[in-house]
């Protein structure tokens, strides 16, 4: 019966009426993960060595159980921003004389080979081989890593349980912080307690078996809940949900733009795709504690700027250059209706704008680390402010795809073209090439302050640019409107 599942996937995977519309893109996707198998296994196999030469009076092995509580919670997190719930249209065969039970097991042993725990095969099996190779007891090691795989199995089910609930979310956000704060201001050895019980499953291996049946346990309580829901009159019938509304009476202050700020704040809220935009415009927050603390890019003042412009851009990056194609849904009757296009336009605008000095505000904390860096901090909000919500807009007239929002963002291609790819040129590339031009000949304040000249002279020309923008967006108006008509 599984085999009959996976040819009926496959058939429908190539009888797609977007195959092969996007076959280009899934091929780059394709790369993109063979890229990111091919750094996982690079990190698998120097991990050892290079802990080996950085802490050579500390076990390596030892140091990599201390520190994996921390990449588990961040596995999960991701997991809950990224992973999509594996489906398959089973409606269909609901009418089928086929067991729910099968369809159900079929579903969640699908899950099993997502591209998440494949990555965590590929990168703890060679970090194993390492291990035994350097002398380390192999059933101690074969043990070890059976648990270690058995975790990604419960992440898997656990990120199904919890999936779009926002408070489970925000328990993992507040777990990760407390225990990096505790390690770093020694408030708790957190490193030596976890890093105790991940040694104990070496020195005992036949503890890895707690691993196998928590996976089994949250197995059984993900197909309880499945089966509750695959019946032929839940699957049919259109869900019905309570929206609940929130006090948006303070956007009125922005006059004729209010009503689509307060309609992009409910999409946003609302939708899932949206959702995971807003939130990992938070995590890009994170980008400094890497960029300004890690040996590799302490000094190096052009990647500390990359992640500058991301830290203060991320929301603008990524939901602006899905720019109108978040609105593809009900874009025919926003249309029709008798609107200033320019007031449509501006609203984007303005979303970006304000969320990006939010992010810059929550940046302060970074000072931390001098003011060298804080003020690359300041020059890429001023660029985010000015010339990335521009670009952005700009861009968006050539945008022609729509997007599924209650789809999950991560390997999802909806709504993506070739205008996501260039508008990586001015936004990313440019500002590197300027900073590095710049700073080698006139130095680095010089730099600093043409990135954020930049902004500026963007945000004093917002107006005639808009106009041009304007103008874009009213000549593509029907070829818009009949792209986003097409559904894959």
């Amino acid at each position: 019966m599984i085999i009959r599942f996976l040819k009926l996937e496959w058939k429908e995977f190539f009888r797609s009426a977007s195959f092969g519309k996007s076959l280009a893109l899934k091929i780059i996707m394709a790369f993109f993960a063979i890229y990111l198998l091919v750094s996982f296994l690079s990190i698998g196999v120097f991990a050892y060595p290079f802990l080996k030469k950085q802490f050579p009076e500390t076990d390596p092995f030892v140091l990599v159980n201390q520190f994996l509580i921390f990449l588990i919670i961040v596995d999960l997190i991701f997991r809950y921003l990224m992973q999509k719930i594996p489906v398959m249209s089973i409606k269909p065969m609901l009418i089928l004389p086929i067991k729910k039970s099968k369809l159900v097991n079929y579903v969640l042993t699908k899950s099993i080979f997502s591209f998440f725990n494949v990555s965590s095969l590929v990168l703890y099996v060679p970090f194993a081989v390492v291990l035994i190779a350097n002398g380390y007891n192999v059933a101690g090691v074969l043990g070890w890593t059976f648990f270690i795989f058995m975790l990604a199995l419960c992440l898997n089910f656990i990120n199904f349980l919890i999936n779009k609930n926002n408070v489970a979310f925000g328990i993992l956000l507040v777990v990760l912080a407390a225990l990096w704060f505790s390690f770093k201001y020694q408030l708790f050895d957190v490193t030596s307690v976890f890093g105790n019980i991940f040694y104990a499953i070496y020195e005992t291996p036949v503890l890895a078996v707690v691993g196998m049946v928590l996976a089994g346990v949250l197995y059984y309580m993900n197909f309880r809940e499945l089966s509750k829901i695959i019946y032929l009159d839940k699957a049919v019938q259109t869900e019905e949900k309570e929206v609940k509304t929130s006090d948006l009476s303070f956007v009125n202050k922005l006059g004729d733009v209010a009503p689509f700020i307060k309609n992009d704040m409910r999409l946003i809220w609302r939708n899932k795709r949206t959702k995971t935009v807003f939130l990992m415009s938070f995590v890009f927050l994170l980008f400094g504690l890497m960029f300004f603390t890690m040996e590799t890019y302490k000094d190096s003042e052009v990647m500390q700027l990359y992640a500058c412009i991301f830290m203060t851009g991320g929301f603008a990056l990524n939901y602006g250059q899905f720019i109108p194609a978040w609105d593809s849904e009900h874009y025919r009757m926003f249309m029709s209706q008798n609107f200033s296009y320019r007031k449509f336009l501006e609203s984007k605008w303005y979303l970006m704008t304000v969320m990006t000095t939010v992010l810059f505000v929550l940046c302060t904390p970074y000072i931390y680390f001098g003011i060298q860096k804080y003020l690359l901090i300041v020059a890429g909000f001023f660029f985010n402010l000015g010339f990335t919500p521009l670009i952005m807009l700009f861009m968006g007239a050539f945008n022609k795809k729509r997007i599924d929002l209650s789809a999950s963002g991560f390997g999802n291609t909806q709504g993506t073209s070739a205008a996501q790819f260039i508008v990586i040129i001015p936004v990313m590339i440019m500002p590197i090439i300027v900073y590095a031009i710049i700073n080698k000949v006139f130095g680095f304040n010089a730099a600093v302050i043409a990135i954020a000249v930049i902004g500026v002279i963007s945000f004093l020309l917002k107006k005639p640019i808009m106009n041009f923008i304007e103008g874009m967006y009213q000549k593509k108006k029907y070829a818009t409107i009949h792209g986003f008509k097409q559904k894959d």
